[in-house]
């Protein structure tokens, strides 16, 4: 089958003709109709998160039909239209049992660890796969596993109440679905940061105050919340001024949820920006395959959408593969790309 894989970190990805692999036992053999490219997936070619086991066919966004189905699986369709949370785990590990899968401690992500889905099959552990529902394209399905999912995973951390005001660093992939979340969670007020005028205009257009971060964000989401702050941050960037913004943007008792995967540091002030405000800074990992069925169910009504332009599609290419994932090194106005197979 054809497929695209990094051979070599700093390197372009290449496309390579390798076998269809055959499912074990407890798995299912995928026929990816949707992967998403995720700006994980630049950070793997990077080196920046470093993938152990070259080659490595990456893709951990997948959205496809059912092949086939190990030995031991019954209620499994050939044709079944399915999404795939994207770690492979255990179930039975202490983490695991806890509820924490992504901890789990055999656990492998695939197109990290195990082979992904820049290919025309995959496979992926039977209770990482779930029915996509009709009325759901294959694009959306793709990339809600990872964009949407982590969204949904960090506004639970950050334990978003109705009522409450958040704050979104970055309107790429996760921050559009993040903001369609939080009103979906009832938040009172959504403000995306970004220095991109698209991106901002986008935000406006899902009803969020755009606060564009080329100028002073602290003192615009100051004034934008009555001088309060916001209570919840979501930092989705992985720049040290979005990251300390995010922090100084808080209200009394405020949570910022850090998201991006980075290799940054920045600075606290403790006693200011924490201790006299009884504010936390949450670290957030992934996403839970426990919370794929609500968002399934948000996308069903319409409270998490994908309008026309917000989906830009390529097919399986090495070279329209690279040159996205440089877009989203370099920035870029989509949203999100995938590729259609």
């Amino acid at each position: 089958m054809n497929a695209i894989c990094l051979t070599k970190v700093g390197s372009p990805l290449e496309a390579r003709e390798i076998p269809i692999p055959k499912p074990a036992p407890d798995e299912v053999l995928i026929r990816v109709r949707a992967a998403g490219i995720c700006r994980s997936d630049a950070h793997y070619r990077a080196g920046v998160s470093p993938v152990p086991d070259l080659p490595m066919t990456l893709g951990h966004e997948i959205a496809g039909q059912v092949e086939s189905g190990g030995g031991s699986l019954t209620g499994i369709t050939r044709g079944a239209r399915v999404c795939v949370h994207y770690l492979a785990t255990c179930g039975c590990c202490p983490p695991c049992l806890r509820g924490n899968e992504q901890f789990c401690l055999a656990g492998r992500m695939i197109g990290k660890h195990r082979p992904g889905a820049y290919a025309q099959y995959v496979c992926a552990p039977a209770r990482s796969v779930f029915p996509l529902p009709d009325e759901i394209p294959f694009e959306q399905g793709a990339i809600m596993m990872c964009s949407s999912a982590t969204s949904l995973h960090a506004l639970n951390k950050a334990r978003l109440r109705p009522g409450e005001a958040v704050a979104i660093f970055g309107f790429g992939g996760l921050g559009f679905s993040a903001a369609q979340l939080a009103w979906a969670f009832g938040a009172a007020q959504v403000l995306a940061v970004d220095v991109n005028p698209a991106k901002l205009t986008r935000a406006a257009e899902l009803g969020a105050t755009p606060i564009d971060a080329r100028k002073d964000a602290v003192s615009q989401i100051k004034e934008a919340t009555g001088g309060l702050g916001v209570d919840v941050a979501l930092e989705l960037t992985g720049l040290p001024q979005a990251m300390d913004a995010a922090v100084r943007s808080l209200a009394v008792q405020g949570r910022a949820a850090f998201v991006a995967l980075t290799s940054e540091h920045f600075s606290v002030a403790p006693y200011p920006d924490l201790i006299n405000k009884e504010a936390e800074v949450i670290g957030v990992s992934d996403h839970l395959a426990s919370e794929i069925p609500l968002l399934l169910n948000f996308a069903l009504t319409g409270k998490l959408r994908f309008p026309a332009g917000a989906i830009r599609t390529i097919p399986l290419d090495a070279p329209a593969v690279n040159q996205t994932l440089d877009a989203l090194e370099s920035g870029t106005d989509q949203i999100r790309t995938v590729i259609k197979l």
